[in-house]
């Protein structure tokens, strides 16, 4: 299967199993989707992450959380794809939700939340936004 955006495949994963009511989703690893999968945990918006050596690539395996039944992930939104790069300066890093939600920016210390880009001065490819 030729996939152009594994990233965005990997999102597609996390919300289709969320639509779907599942605990778990399981994606195929590389570096980017673990660091993504860490943001998302270090944030609180999933509960777990497994790395299975099912094969030579191997597996991710994130277990979802939910709170009353309801999922702690609304939305997961691509920003940045294969087709149309979006980069941000510092000081234009975008607040999503009014705050409420996060900026995943791929800075050169790695993957992560636009506030904490901020803070350490960063600006970076916009990866996505989750609320």
């Amino acid at each position: 299967m030729n996939m152009t955006d594994p990233i965005a495949d990997m999102l597609t994963r996390i919300r289709n199993a969320i639509r779907a009511r599942h605990t778990r989703v399981l994606i195929p690893a590389s570096k980017m989707k673990l660091a993504l999968a860490r943001v998302l945990k270090e944030e609180g918006y999933i509960k777990d992450i497994e790395i299975l050596k099912d094969n030579p690539q191997g597996t991710l395996r994130l277990t979802l959380k939910y709170v009353d039944k309801k999922p702690v992930l609304n939305e997961l939104k691509r920003v940045s794809k294969p087709g149309l790069r979006v980069y941000t300066k510092r000081m234009n890093i975008p607040r999503v939700r009014g705050g409420l939600g996060i900026a995943v920016l791929s800075t050169p210390q790695g993957l992560m939340t636009g506030s904490k880009a901020y803070k350490q001065g960063l600006g970076g490819e916009v990866i996505c936004y989750v609320w």
